[in-house]
């Protein structure tokens, strides 16, 4: 809604509008009325999440129900077929991917029409709920503020506990702990800088190497298989059906083994990324290494989410970990 409010402020024609005025097409679209060329936030939410930015082609978003009925249906998006890298990328997907995770959270903005720099980022520990945002008087009548769980304050004292944490004490904590993962992060990669100038490089990429000639020569011995099966069969050596399941049994451990070797690859591709220092993401943490004090874009950028435990102590799942233990791994 921000976003749709800023742009139709500066007076940027939406997409309709551009195609009509700027481009001079004749183009209508029937949800919008005659004349309004104004952004709405499902117009902004599409251009978000559409990966074309990036140099995908996506296909297979709707299908027709079937040749009787000719009504046109959504597909799960886990069934759409995706093709990368069709053509040049306007978008780098660091920040396509960095949009994916705040599309992902609750970004409801508080009373003061403020977004609040832990919205979506904040859950219980126990019950999984958003925390809430509260503010209370101290003894000396100065105002603070605190979270408390959602499910205790709008459902049922029953059904979870407050988990209340003071905002100071939060930020203190959070700041504290990015301060030190950085530092983590920094002195690995130092670590991995050391392991490679020293002896491990050679040792690690000959091993890679060596089971990816061992995958292949797997291919085409499996493909060698495959095409025997078809001569065995019209000779009457086995029969139908067992030539169609040898077949589907070739083809899948053929797939099964080019994933293996994708995946040598791209494990070779990381460890060298963070060896020479050439990786993105490392270089996006590096930035915060003299950091003082929280912001949004440090908070969504740095961290998946935080857990606050009924103790007032928290749990940080920083977002940079998974592609660590992928390196160390």
């Amino acid at each position: 809604m921000t976003i749709c409010h800023r742009l139709n402020d500066m007076g940027i024609l939406n997409p309709t509008g551009y195609r009509k005025i700027k481009l001079n097409q004749n183009y209508n679209n029937a949800k919008i009325k005659q004349g309004d060329y104004s952004w709405c936030p499902s117009t902004v939410r599409n251009i978000l999440k559409n990966d074309i930015y990036i140099g995908n082609i996506t296909q297979g978003r709707r299908r027709v129900k079937s040749y009787k009925i000719h009504k046109v249906e959504q597909v799960p998006e886990e069934e759409w077929i995706t093709v990368e890298n069709m053509h040049e990328a306007i978008i780098d997907k660091e920040l396509f991917e960095k949009a994916q995770g705040i599309r992902r959270v609750d970004t409801r903005v508080q009373n003061n029409g403020e977004l609040s720099i832990w919205a979506g980022v904040l859950k219980c520990a126990d019950c999984r709920r958003a925390m809430h945002k509260k503010y209370c008087k101290n003894k000396n009548g100065k105002l603070y503020g605190y979270y408390i769980c959602g499910t205790y304050r709008k459902k049922s004292n029953k059904l979870c506990t407050k988990h209340t944490i003071k905002v100071e004490e939060l930020e203190e904590s959070v700041l504290q702990a990015v301060r030190l993962h950085i530092k983590l992060l920094i002195d690995t990669e130092k670590l991995l800088q050391q392991i490679n100038k020293f002896s491990s490089r050679k040792l690690i990429n000959e091993n890679i190497q060596y089971i990816k000639q061992e995958k292949e020569k797997e291919i085409k011995k499996l493909s060698n298989l495959k095409r025997c099966l078809y001569e065995d069969w019209k000779n009457e050596y086995i029969t139908k059906e067992e030539y169609i399941e040898y077949k589907q049994k070739y083809e899948k451990d053929i797939v099964k083994t080019k994933e293996i070797i994708a995946s040598l690859d791209n494990q070779k591709e990381k460890q060298e990324e963070i060896i020479n220092g050439n990786s993105k993401w490392i270089e996006n943490f590096k930035i915060h290494k003299n950091i003082t004090k929280l912001d949004r874009n440090i908070i969504i950028e740095l961290i998946d989410y935080i857990e606050v435990h009924e103790n007032k102590k928290i749990t940080i799942h920083f977002k940079f970990m998974d592609e660590l233990n992928k390196i160390l791994s």
